[in-house]
């Protein structure tokens, strides 16, 4: 049995972007209960150096939608990161998956060879599609989805493995 390019993207982001969301709605009814304004989780940050709770988010949506699109060839959304609220983030995530779902398998399986240009200033990182998948876009993923994490229960809202990892 094998892996396509497509399973090992879309359905796992999805599913994990599902749960973000959820996790979202257990902020809010803990920040309703405590009678917390929305910035104090969504600027908050575990460390100084790191971004806050919405930048989180943000990227773990662009992070999502950037594979893919490089992946597929279709231009992805282009978000304002001008989110505030827990309400706006979630906004954000239904964009992205709506975005996700909208690219058929077709137009991302078969790119495991399609080369890949990441640019950040200056710098080029030159990829092939399955090591840029697998090695750079889905830990960062993760990476920015487990921060969000971190920091909400890092402030006490009652969410546990079973929420991260949803029903995949």
């Amino acid at each position: 049995m094998t892996i396509s390019m497509y399973q090992a993207s879309v359905p796992r982001f999805v599913n994990i972007l599902g749960n973000l969301s959820k996790i979202l709605d257990k902020t809010q009814a803990h920040i309703d209960a405590k009678k917390i304004a929305d910035a104090t989780l969504t600027g908050y940050r575990l460390f100084p150096d790191m971004l806050p709770l919405t930048s989180q988010v943000q990227i773990a949506c662009d992070a999502a939608k950037g594979v893919v699109a490089r992946l597929s060839g279709v231009d992805a959304p282009v978000f304002e990161d001008n989110e505030k609220t827990l309400a706006e983030l979630k906004e954000r995530i239904a964009g992205t998956v709506a975005f996700l779902q909208s690219v058929p398998a077709e137009k991302i399986d078969g790119t495991e060879d399609r080369a890949i240009v990441v640019r950040r200033g200056e710098k080029e990182t030159h990829y092939v599609g399955l090591q840029f998948l697998l090695g750079h876009a889905v830990p960062n993923f993760y990476f920015h989805v487990t921060t969000t994490y971190n920091i909400l229960r890092h402030n006490g809202v009652e969410i546990g493995k079973r929420d991260y990892l949803g029903n995949p």
